[in-house]
């Protein structure tokens, strides 16, 4: 059987009143806001037997009238139930998972009135994110290491700095094996094909352009 109250006075029943009305309100704001992945419901706990007084995006199959849930009938006979119960996890009638949030409404007496409650259908969220995850996922390792950005000749200039810095020098200090081995780094990486791009090198090492060639294997130089 469901439980049942003492009697209210007429001050608390227009209070009560008060407090269910208002909640409607709520229900469809939310209802409208949270539309269509958030059934918002509101239960009417002084009568738990037909507690449902207004529900939006309906997700659950319930109708107006019907009774309260188990989280409704443990705040009905328990005055210091927690008044907010956030993001539990719950079941819809057809076994699709829910997030669920409720939140129990009390009169100036403290006694339980209503209970405004949120049920988040998860599935489609569940799908989306499973998909999402798929879709981004890498598994290929790629011969070469590639970047999107432009290719422009100061791009030359930067790679030479970067060799040079990991071995603690500069281009122009760097010696003879380690100039032929940045260049050799540089046309293995495409560098050399772009515009200008010895011109650039010979700038950076501070050597002729010429010279540059010498960096390169015979079968490589143009």
């Amino acid at each position: 059987m469901m439980p049942t109250r003492k009697p209210l006075s007429g001050h608390s029943t227009d209070e009560n009143a008060l407090l269910l009305r208002e909640g409607e309100k709520i229900v469809a704001a939310l209802g409208q806001t949270l539309a269509p992945l958030v059934e918002v419901v509101l239960h009417d706990l002084t009568r738990p037997e037909h507690s449902v007084v207004a529900i939006a995006n309906n997700l659950s199959g319930r109708q107006v009238g019907d009774a309260a849930t188990e989280m409704g009938l443990a705040r009905v006979t328990d005055s210091g139930f927690p008044e907010v119960v956030a993001n539990y996890p719950n079941r819809f009638p057809d076994g699709r998972p829910a997030k669920s949030t409720s939140i129990g409404l009390k009169n100036s007496a403290g006694e339980y009135v209503a209970a405004l409650c949120l049920n988040m259908d998860v599935s489609l969220i569940g799908a989306v994110t499973a998909g999402l995850g798929q879709l981004i996922q890498t598994s290929t390792t790629a011969p070469v290491t590639e970047t999107l950005a432009p290719r422009a000749a100061g791009g030359v200039r930067e790679a030479l700095e970067r060799f040079a810095a990991t071995r603690n020098t500069t281009p122009i200090g760097m010696t003879l094996a380690q100039r032929r081995e940045a260049v050799r780094e540089l046309a293995a990486n495409g560098h050399l094909n772009l515009r200008h791009a010895l011109a650039d090198v010979a700038t950076t090492l501070g050597v002729a352009r010429s010279t540059v060639y010498t960096y390169l294997p015979a079968e490589e130089r143009p």
